[in-house]
């Protein structure tokens, strides 16, 4: 089975030596996500909800850029610097999911790229 590399430009541009998603067969692998706005590269300006709406946006572009939309996710890895974020988090992904919601997994960790306090990472399934 072939791989096919999905870029777009709706996205943040790949910082590092990845792509912004890998296609197999129906399976979309969407690399992690901080929130840059892709037009400038640069953070989104805002407190940490505006960073994780950025975070949705950005992974947004990318499915659909493979084709599929952001219910398609079926997991979810959300990487976080501080934990006690972990209700905002859950208020702002209700406002993009429908149930039935993907698996996820929320992690703490000490810091993420450009000072970022969140990024996201996942798997998308494709009909």
């Amino acid at each position: 089975m072939s791989k096919i590399i999905i870029s777009t430009d709706n996205a943040p541009a790949a910082i590092g030596t990845y792509s912004q998603a890998v296609k197999v067969g129906k399976t979309v692998y969407l690399s992690g996500q901080i929130p840059l706005v892709p037009a400038t590269m640069a953070l989104v300006e805002g407190d940490f909800k505006a960073q994780v709406h950025q975070v949705f946006k950005n992974l947004t572009a990318v499915c659909e850029a493979a084709g599929g939309s952001l219910q398609d996710i079926v997991k979810l890895n959300i990487y976080l610097t501080d934990l006690s974020h972990f209700a905002s988090v859950n208020e702002v992904m209700a406002e993009y999911f429908q149930q039935p919601y993907p698996a996820r997994a929320a992690i703490g960790i000490s810091e993420l790229p450009k000072g970022s306090l969140v990024e996201m990472d996942g798997i998308a399934e494709l009909d």
